[in-house]
């Protein structure tokens, strides 16, 4: 969200300065799938946003030379109300503003070949989605805005006040006419009255990545199944999606519990990252629980096949979340600006949602400088 913002201010000719309390960024920007997902997002306004996202993200992706593949998804049944839900999406998304078709399993197979063959009902085929690696991006971003944009990274340094037009950061101060706070899961440093009052909650999330299959493995679009039909808003209008999740409830009551929906992604050096599970406020602690590991690795499997699969690497990550807002803003002070997080789809949303608040801002303040 922050190099988001940056980038929308500084391609209008703004001076921009971005404030990092780390030496690189470490937060949820870095512990994600990488994913690209508009297909995951409702119908209406933040379909627009996702799609108007994708957009700007092609241009700098492609801009800055970063690695990326326009792999689209398959979302995977493999019992009938799964199957319904997709198809019942499929009747409805011309109409919504989706581009997508059913593929029968064989279509499947050719195109995602270590998908699980057995009891394969087919699946929803999704051109959009793009697959990015979270941690080269969000690496190389700041040199490649610098070099073309003149933005001005300062690392090791947070942003702990602002009196318009002061920023104090690193115990100095610099003068900015707008401050852009986007703190992720942060609601102490900066305003807390303002987050207290919001309705944003934290959500962590508990992933892992195999090794690096090089060219030898690649499971080609990113992949989902039954569980994920529950978890994204997309779904929500289709009629057999209560059953679905009732089933769910009786049969997988473990997975219920943890908020766990299976999904995999893989970038250029072959690692497939995996995920995730879904824990609330009072119930994060700084413990992962192995029993989510292995219920992930569970369910995996029977979707994906993948030869000699070993982990090297297990994670968690913490975001912010807000129960109705597509991403949470506030004015707290003179200058500043909060935009929070939007709950788990900064990585697809992210750039739509900076143009859209860029441009309003320096409309309602007469463009005055970043």
């Amino acid at each position: 969200m922050g190099l988001a913002h940056a980038y929308a201010l500084a391609r209008r000719g703004r001076s921009v300065v971005v404030f990092e309390r780390q030496s690189r960024a470490q937060g949820a920007s870095v512990r994600n799938f990488g994913m690209l997902w508009p297909i995951g997002q409702p119908k209406g306004l933040p379909r627009q946003v996702a799609m108007q996202s994708r957009g700007i993200w092609l241009d700098v992706l492609r801009e800055s030379g970063l690695w990326h593949e326009q792999t689209g998804s398959l979302h995977l049944a493999y019992r009938e109300d799964e199957e319904a839900v997709l198809r019942e999406f499929l009747d409805a998304a011309p109409r919504d503003g989706y581009e997508c078709e059913w593929l029968a399993p064989h279509r499947v197979l050719d195109c995602a070949p270590l998908v699980n063959p057995e009891n394969l009902r087919g699946a929803l085929w999704s051109p959009s989605e793009i697959c990015i690696d979270p941690r080269q991006v969000v690496a190389a971003l700041p040199d490649w805005l610098e070099r073309n944009y003149g933005v001005r990274f300062e690392f090791n340094c947070a942003a702990t006040a602002y009196d318009h037009p002061t920023v104090t950061a690193g115990g100095r101060e610099w003068t900015a006419g707008n401050l852009y706070v986007c703190s992720g899961e942060d609601f102490q440093t900066l305003y807390p009255d303002a987050f207290r009052e919001s309705g944003l909650y934290r959500v962590k999330l508990q992933m892992m990545r195999s090794q690096a299959y090089g060219e030898s493995v690649r499971i080609g679009p990113m992949l989902a199944a039954g569980l994920t039909l529950c978890h994204y808003r997309n779904f929500q209008d289709c009629p057999s999606l209560p059953a679905l999740r009732e089933r769910f409830s009786t049969e997988m009551p473990d997975y219920v519990r943890y908020g766990i929906h299976v999904m995999a992604s893989q970038h250029a050096s072959g690692e497939v990252t995996i995920g995730d599970s879904h824990e609330y406020d009072s119930a994060i602690t700084p413990f992962d629980r192995e029993e989510i590991n292995e219920l992930i690795l569970g369910y995996l499997r029977t979707f994906l096949l993948l030869p000699d699969l070993r982990i090297a690497e297990r994670w968690q990550g913490v975001y912010a979340a807000h129960p109705a807002e597509l991403c949470w803003t506030a004015r707290p002070a003179a200058g500043a600006m909060i935009a929070a997080s939007p709950s788990g789809r900064g990585m697809t949303m992210s750039f739509g949602i900076a143009e859209r608040i860029v441009a309003e801002n320096l409309e309602e303040t007469g463009g005055e400088g970043g």
